[in-house]
């Protein structure tokens, strides 16, 4: 018996990732009226950081913003490709040093104000609707303390015969 392809039915994650992505254009389109090309939301996190705590290791770097090394290290090579962050090499030779560029320290004002406006129009968001959004994810966080994702997953899991 074939089972029909799962892919045809909503996807619950869409509508999520529909949202995050148009919350991050939106911010990115306020960065392009203000003439600051080629940086993308994720970048203000790590240049805030640099400018208070850097130079720092990619390592370093991604510990202080509670993210993967690798995710961080992509996020380090795009920085540096749009002349945000210089890559040095570090204490040891599998380590690399990252630092500001001057155009990277001379967006960190704006770059903190956005933030502060972003988190501002959060708070805001969260005042509008029912449900606040910050609420959401916590109960989220909560639930899937009580019992993880894996193992829900694997409570709806069924095998394909062999």
């Amino acid at each position: 018996m074939t089972l029909p392809d799962p892919t045809t039915r909503p996807d619950p994650w869409h509508t999520l990732h529909e949202l995050l992505a148009a919350m991050d254009a939106e911010i990115e389109q306020v960065y392009v009226e203000r003439g600051i090309e080629g940086v993308r939301p994720r970048f203000a996190y790590p240049l805030i950081r640099l400018a208070h705590a850097g130079p720092l290791t990619i390592r370093e770097l991604a510990e202080s913003l509670d993210r993967s090394h690798s995710a961080t290290s992509q996020t380090v090579a795009a920085m540096r490709k749009e002349g945000l962050v210089t890559s040095e090499p570090g204490p040891d030779a599998r380590t690399r040093r990252i630092d500001l560029t001057a155009r990277g320290r001379s967006l960190v004002p704006f770059l903190e104000a956005e933030w502060r406006a972003t988190h501002a129009t959060v708070a805001e968001l969260d005042g509008e609707i029912p449900y606040p959004m910050t609420a959401v994810v916590e109960d989220v966080r909560r639930a899937l303390e009580r019992r993880s994702m894996r193992q829900r997953i694997r409570r709806h899991l069924v095998e394909p015969p062999r």
